[in-house]
């Protein structure tokens, strides 16, 4: 599990992006894979341990079963590396382990000898090779934790002769403190602060803490913190503990409840004389196993547990603690692992602002995701001109400020690559954090598109300028917006413009240029991405989940998980045009009332170049196909003079070769670009092609 290093991180900022939804708090940012790498090790693993230097790169080590032996590996901001050059440092086998790193750039990692020998091994790093150290012990230990000192003194705690303590100086290791304090070691934690206390956390009749000075003799006693164990734990292999400590030598202490409570996950901090529950006791949906915390010097904590039970079985969530709320929310979803995870550890990036992930799910897999809602280097620039190219966006929305993903579609316009009110861009097609919220035909972002709330009758007048005040979702009979026309629009800019025919445009808070988009333009990337069924939405490049609606006679939300709704712009004679996409279909031209609660997903359509996207005079000019794999094929009864090629920042291509009626185009990247074509009659036409 993770061992706090302390180190003194000063770019931590806090006022995360919060979002309601379903009745919690969730993130508007997804876990990204840590050097675009899905596993990280080469095989199966177990007993991993995170560290993050003051830099920014990251340390993973872990038992690894592809040469059954301990590996450790550095993340330097840009790929991952064995740290010495190659995997298995070890001797044998090195299962229960830990890995700390001091302020001088070395990096200890200690491991339990495996049978037939016994003891603790230790090895340093030293920026060019590993070395072996003196054993802690020889005596027979499972359990321990190591962490360095603020004057780069290395401390281990084991289990050896029931809970010992000892410091690596000149050469030699040196009991701290009197040993057998803590009855053992099991699921033993060490962190120090700065003010130079040696903290150690172990499960024995409960989850105990204890503290010494770092130059405590052999004689110098070990003292219970709080004077009282910290509260009845579950213990097993898999029920584990964990403690952090932030700037202000404030500790923490996460672990899995006692059997009569669940076996849920709880958490609770020590202020000055007691150990007092942190957010609601036992807040976990059921049990958990493998819980890891990380804190912020700032003193935000985070936590990290598998749950143990139902379908849920061993997939990982994180959470965070919410001050405004004074609980536990959600962080980056309802699960982040897509099977079973175990050996969990977190670790805090303060220097780029990251909290970072570690998990064993087949392989040992690294995420992380902004801790602050924005991500490092997010300047909302727009995805580039090749389909599938990403990029962000920041906006307020419920209030707070949110950043979202943006992708370049099919079509050669810009999408986001989430629904409005999602937490992140769906893993799946029934990723519950990626369905967000659920929208009435021309309303805005006021409340009432939550999942999850209230219900209410029609207001009067029953259009888009009685709504003043009004964050219910309108149910019953006549619907929402009972009387229409077809000429009723969703396009205002803000609430302040609405009438009783236009309604404010939700997309309109992304920024220039979003909007909603039409049924064309749904058409258009239905077609584009090849989209036929929920499968085939959620593999396209807008990665469009099965997020189901929300009936306008009572509420109640359906198809959630199966069935995708997405509005358009566009009316209907039922009220509202949305596109539909169900098991062997999908149609941009369904209409619904406009009372339903549907997805909304925001569109920025390509820029103008500077040439008309319209081909004049039509019956003497084709070009197709479009979108093409590579040729296009130039249809027109007069001569062409000239073809030109540009791209999406308006440079013409010189290298693209046309013969036959025919451009070729294999040799460009996938992406939009214009085509302008001149005849000899004097005649100039130009139009857009995209290119998969």
């Amino acid at each position: 599990m993770f061992q706090n290093l302390h180190f003194a991180i000063r770019k931590i900022r806090v006022g995360l992006a919060l979002l309601t939804v379903g009745g919690s708090y969730l993130y508007a940012q997804q876990w990204e894979d840590v050097g675009g790498v899905p596993g990280v090790s080469a095989a199966g693993s177990s007993y991993n341990n995170l560290a993050v230097d003051q830099a920014g790169n990251y340390y993973l080590s872990y038992y690894d079963t592809s040469v059954t032996k301990g590996s450790v590996q550095k993340f330097d901001g840009t790929s991952w590396s064995y740290v010495g050059g190659s995997a298995g440092i070890t001797e044998g086998t090195a299962t229960f382990s830990s890995l700390s790193l001091d302020y001088s750039g070395n990096i200890f990692y200690t491991h339990q000898i495996g049978y037939p020998g016994s003891g603790i091994a230790v090895q340093q790093f030293n920026g060019a090779s590993w070395m072996q150290l003196p054993n802690a012990t020889g005596s027979s230990a499972n359990y321990h934790a190591s962490a360095v000192s603020p004057s780069n003194v290395l401390f281990t705690f084991g289990s050896q002769n029931s809970g010992t303590v000892q410091r690596y100086v000149n050469g030699a290791w040196e009991q701290v403190g009197n040993t057998g304090f803590s009855n053992g070691a099991t699921f033993a934690e060490m962190v120090i602060g700065s003010n130079q206390k040696v903290y150690t956390c172990s499960v024995s009749a409960g989850v105990r803490v204890y503290q010494n000075d770092v130059s405590a003799a052999a004689t110098d006693t070990w003292t219970l913190v709080g004077g009282s164990i910290v509260d009845a734990a579950s213990s097993s292999e898999q029920y584990t503990s964990d403690i952090a400590i932030d700037g202000s030598n404030t500790l923490y202490v996460a672990y899995a409840s006692s059997s009569a409570n669940g076996k849920k996950l709880n958490v609770k901090k020590f202020e000055g004389n007691a150990w007092v529950q942190l957010g609601s006791a036992n807040f976990s949906d059921g049990k958990v196993q493998h819980v890891a915390i990380a804190v912020t010097e700032s003193g935000q904590p985070y936590v990290v547990a598998s749950r143990f039970e139902n379908d849920d079985l061993l997939r990982n969530t994180v959470y965070k603690f919410d001050t405004a709320i004074q609980d536990w929310v959600t962080f980056g979803g309802d699960f982040i692992s897509a099977g079973e995870a175990k050996y969990n550890d977190l670790a805090i990036d303060g220097a780029n602002n990251y909290l970072v992930l570690a998990y064993s799910e087949d392989v040992t897999r690294v995420k992380r995701i902004p801790m602050d809602g924005v991500p490092p280097g997010c300047s909302n620039t727009d995805p580039g001109s090749n389909a599938g190219d990403t990029g962000c966006v920041t906006f307020t929305y419920r209030g707070q400020q949110v950043t979202y993903a943006t992708v370049r579609g099919g079509d050669g316009n810009i999408w986001l690559q989430q629904n409005l009110g999602s937490s992140q861009v769906a893993s799946a097609t029934g990723d519950e954090a990626s369905y967000g919220d659920l929208f009435q035909w021309g309303r805005w972002d006021d409340g009432h598109q939550l999942r999850n709330s209230a219900t209410a009758a029609p207001t009067a007048p029953n259009s888009p300028d009685g709504l003043a005040g009004i964050n219910a979702f309108i149910i019953g009979s006549p619907s929402w917006w009972g009387t229409f026309a077809a000429t009723d629009k969703w396009t205002a800019s803000n609430p302040a413009n609405v009438s009783n025919t236009i309604g404010a445009d939700p997309c309109r808070a992304v920024g220039p240029g979003w909007k909603m988009p039409s049924q064309a333009e749904w058409t258009d990337i239905v077609n584009s991405e090849n989209i036929a069924n929920p499968g085939t939405a959620y593999n396209s490049r807008l990665k469009l989940p099965a997020s189901g609606y929300r009936s306008s006679s009572n509420g109640d939300l359906t198809f959630a998980g199966q069935r995708g709704y997405f509005w358009s712009s566009d009316t209907s004679n039922s009220g509202g045009k949305f596109l539909y996409i169900g098991s062997t279909i999908a149609n941009p031209s369904s209409g619904a009332m406009r009372g339903q609660g549907s997805a909304v997903r925001c569109i920025k359509t390509a820029p103008a170049l500077g040439t008309s996207d319209i081909i004049r005079n039509t019956d003497t000019m084709g070009i197709y196909p479009n979108p093409t794999n590579g040729i296009l094929n130039i249809k027109t009864d007069s001569l062409i003079e000239s073809v030109s090629i540009i791209n999406m920042v308006g440079q013409k291509l010189n290298n693209v070769q046309f013969s036959n009626s025919q451009i070729n185009m294999n040799g460009l990247p996938n992406g939009v670009y214009v085509v302008e074509i001149k005849l000899k009659n004097g005649q100039s036409f130009s139009k857009k092609i995209i290119k998969n």
